[in-house]
């Protein structure tokens, strides 16, 4: 590709930075799994879908910062006295030279720092600040490997659509147990640290396993089964450490911005870290998201997937330095002692510490399993597992634009940049239209709607596009602009519902929880998806069954349908009303 042609994509990166920084929605997902389902293309929460919590961030709609009125400054003498001697300088209304050469001088550097603190949301951008935003905007930009980790697997491996599609669902693995993380992470510190030990540990092992792609471990140039299946396996495990290094960086990441959300309500300024901290974070990803969308299909054209791993494997070293300016106290059992056992003594038994620490996991366990048990709970959660595991077509269909249609990976990493950049203007369709509309009602009409709009993928697969004066590009980016702008519409209340399901005393717990169930439904529905390929015999050099395929994934889309009156806790509670009622 031309450098004008990657010069001009930047455009939209700049007018989504200024959409994200409206936009307080937490990222899982994005970043995460991106599952063209057979409804619509939808992502799987984990910073950050963006997310959203995507992942398992639902702190939504935080207001931006306003500076502090004289009356709240809460000036001490010294800071009077030093007003007073600055107002004397003025004599007679008329500055001394002095003062104004000073002025002058500070002059451009105050307008480069409220230049800098407005590009951060209005947070003062101290070190740690700057690194936590790091952080998030790698975990965005690690996309830019999504596509090598395709074709590597298709034209290097040789797996055909079942088979990657299989192998696609295992690597979400590490996203399904993403409590546990938070549970080694605060209370198992490695070298005293809780936060920056286990970002470095992500750094490595992500910076490792990439390296390892990279540089070919396990053979696979060999034509023999042996070589090519300790290949494959190799590729799995690397891959797998990769995204489970991931993982663990967003859920430290998570902890930290929770904590400094905490700190800063205590201190009384939350409207200026609650608020915008949570829409940077968020933005980061979502700017790495957008730049490695495109950019993961355009290295393609001039690298191989491997070279495409060795420029990605420097990205989670970022992470390790990073957590360097992250400000932490080492943790300490005596410190721990007083904060769960109210001592301030020197002669705490740290045995005593650690068993009481023990005792804390299990009652927060045994109260995740109460709140799990009542109906109007676990009702809505079994709704979305159901929603979130029907299957997808996702990796057949990609072997048909690749090898049917003839489409490289330059115009895939530009779909992926337009499909990122529409789910963007689906939460502020979202946010501006829908959040006075019940959940139910959304969930209901985004699948119904979704069917006839999913079922035109047919339209392509047949080539009647073509009939009728439609290039194959043109109406695959229609198709997924539409899909995608519904999709982030019918995500988004997920999440909302997600944490109106999350009681009193396990609020954390449980939404960690629920996330990973969303991330596991959507294994189910990829391996799914991944039996039917196999079962239709859809394979790379046969799409005979690939219509039939798409229209089974489609219509099971409205199985979860049929247990919508699961939720009738909240069918006339919107967004809006929750909030409302917080307040």
């Amino acid at each position: 590709p031309s450098m004008g042609a990657a010069t001009g994509t930047f455009a939209p990166f700049l007018i989504a930075y200024h959409v994200l920084s409206s936009l307080c929605v937490s990222h899982s997902f994005s970043h995460h799994t991106t599952g063209a389902r057979g409804r619509f293309a939808t992502t799987t929460p984990s910073k950050r879908w963006p997310s959203i919590s995507h992942q398992s961030r639902c702190r939504l709609y935080g207001k931006r910062p306003r500076s502090p009125t004289p009356a709240e400054l809460d000036l001490d003498d010294s800071q009077v006295d030093r007003t007073t001697q600055l107002i004397d300088i003025q004599i007679d209304g008329v500055a001394c030279p002095d003062d104004q050469d000073e002025k002058m001088k500070e002059g451009p550097s105050k307008s480069g720092g409220d230049l800098l603190k407005k590009l951060f949301l209005g947070i003062d951008p101290t070190p740690d600040i700057i690194a936590i935003s790091t952080i998030y905007f790698v975990e965005g930009a690690l996309g830019i490997a999504r596509l090598a980790q395709t074709f590597l697997l298709k034209d290097d491996l040789h797996l055909g659509p079942a088979e990657m599609a299989a192998t696609m669902g295992i690597l979400g693995l590490p996203w399904t147990i993403k409590p546990l993380y938070g549970f080694l992470s605060d209370g198992f510190p490695i070298f005293g640290y809780r936060r920056r030990s286990y970002l470095i540990l992500a750094g490595l092992v992500g910076f490792l396993s990439y390296s390892s792609l990279a540089w070919g471990l396990g053979g696979g140039s060999g034509s023999d089964m042996a070589s090519n299946s300790m290949a494959l396996t190799t590729t799995i495990i690397s891959l797998l450490l990769s995204s489970g290094a991931i993982a663990l960086a967003d859920v430290v990441a998570d902890g930290i911005v929770v904590e400094k959300t905490r700190d800063a309500v205590n201190n009384g300024d939350d409207s200026a870290i609650a608020g915008g901290l949570q829409s940077l974070c968020w933005g980061s990803a979502a700017i790495g998201g957008l730049i490695s969308s495109y950019f993961s299909g355009s290295l393609l054209e001039t690298m191989s997937p491997r070279e495409v791993f060795g420029v990605a494997s420097f990205l989670p070293l970022a992470v390790g330095v990073m957590s360097f300016l992250i400000e932490e106290e080492p943790f300490s059992w005596k410190i721990r002692s007083e904060s769960i056992i109210g001592s301030e003594s020197d002669g705490v038994d740290a045995a005593i510490v650690a068993n009481n620490a023990i005792l804390s996991i299990e009652t927060q366990t045994s109260s995740l399993w109460a709140a799990l048990r009542q109906p109007n709970i676990y009702k809505p959660i079994f709704f979305i597992f159901l929603w979130q595991a029907t299957p997808t077509s996702e990796g057949a269909m990609l072997y048909f634009l690749t090898d049917d249609i003839g489409f490289g990976p330059e115009f895939l990493g530009r779909v992926r940049l337009v499909t990122a950049a529409s789910r963007l203007l689906g939460v502020w369709l979202y946010n501006q239209y829908l959040r006075q509309v019940a959940i139910k009602d959304i969930l209901l009409w985004t699948s119904l709607i979704s069917l006839p709009l999913g079922l035109t993928q047919l339209i392509l697969i047949s080539h009647y596009n073509r009939e009728l004066g439609i290039p194959d590009g043109a109406f695959v980016f229609g198709d997924d602009v539409a899909l995608s702008i519904l999709g982030e519409i019918a995500f988004l209340p997920t999440l909302v519902l997600a944490a109106k399901l999350c009681p009193l005393g396990v609020e954390a717990m449980l939404f960690a929880t629920l996330m990973s169930i969303y991330n596991g439904a959507s294994t189910v529905g990829t391996e799914i998806g991944a039996a039917l390929t196999k079962y239709l015999s859809v394979t790379e050099n046969d799409f005979s069954s690939l219509g039939l395929l798409t229209i089974i994934c489609n219509v099971s889309s409205l199985f979860p349908l049929a247990f919508i009156g699961w939720l009738d806790g909240v069918e006339n509670e919107s967004q809006e009303a929750m909030e409302d009622k917080s307040n």
